[in-house]
């Protein structure tokens, strides 16, 4: 599998990543299977949250003797210093690991709660002690609004930016601003939601659990929705929550080649009749 740089130091990413949340609620031995099946096919950017139930467990009983092989990213939602001290103990703890390759604040959705973290008992404080610790060797964000995305780049020279890079939404210009002001910046970007297509139509059955939105399930909408977030400038992307969309995104990854033109057209009209996720940019 492809793989591109992160940062300046010479890590590499698989241009997929694996987003713990695939292996929530899973039995152990099919988390093992699932995490060896990833790294076996050239994955080697993980990433987690305490968010994702009882993820981190299945992560760090499947990671045992591999650790060494993967880029491990863990994220804390906590805005206040002393509960994002707690979460990256427990983390740590949880996925059997001395320290994270790259530890992110997780979800800002608004000023004030970006206002918290960064004030000076604020979570960001905590990110930056243990990157002087040698517990952590990148700090980043995600988000899902340009606002705060746009602010938080400009408060503080974060390593990466984790934020949604899709069709649909990139056609009512939403999170190329974010993307070109990550790159101005000396920002890796690491995708989300590629393969969304639009919220859960109401009364229709969740047919992908650990999914809040409605991912594509056909082939072709995968392949199309996939290859147009990694033909922009992204390092790596994170697939849905459900191990066979997962799959399916690997297949894709490994014969992975650029958006054609005409792709983009038809891309386009797709996204001019699903509503978006979230709200257009201003």
């Amino acid at each position: 599998m492809q793989r591109r740089p992160y940062g300046t130091a010479g890590d590499e990413l698989s241009i997929i990543g694996f987003g713990g949340i695939v292996i929530k609620g899973m039995a152990q031995d099919s988390a093992d299977r699932l995490v060896a099946e990833a790294i076996d096919r050239g994955v080697n950017y993980f990433d987690i949250a305490p968010s994702y139930g009882d993820a981190e467990q299945r992560m760090g009983a499947a990671l045992e003797g591999k650790r060494d092989r993967v880029f491990l990213a863990c994220k804390t939602a906590e805005r206040n210093a002393d509960a994002a001290q707690a979460d990256l103990e427990t983390s740590l703890q949880r996925l059997r690991s001395d320290h994270f390759d790259l530890y992110q604040l997780h979800g800002l959705a608004t000023m004030d709660e970006l206002e918290t973290a960064m004030s000076p008992n604020g979570a960001l404080t905590v990110l930056i002690e243990a990157k002087e610790r040698g517990l952590v060797r990148f700090l980043g964000f995600s988000a899902h609004t340009v606002e705060v995305a746009l602010e938080a780049m400009n408060r503080f020279q974060f390593d990466s930016v984790l934020f949604p890079v899709n069709f649909v939404h990139y056609a009512i210009n939403f999170g190329p601003q974010v993307v070109e002001e990550a790159q101005k910046r000396g920002i890796s970007r690491l995708a989300l939601k590629a393969m969304a297509r639009r919220p859960w139509p109401e009364n229709k059955e969740h047919t992908a659990p650990n999914c809040w939105y409605e991912p594509f399930a056909d082939h072709k909408m995968i392949d199309l929705a996939l290859r147009y977030t990694l033909s922009e400038p992204v390092t790596s992307a994170i697939p849905p929550g459900d191990p066979h969309l997962y799959r399916i995104a690997l297949n894709v990854a490994e014969s992975y080649r650029p958006l054609e033109e005409g792709e983009r057209a038809y891309l386009k009209k797709i996204a001019a009749k699903l509503q978006p996720l979230f709200k257009c940019a201003a």
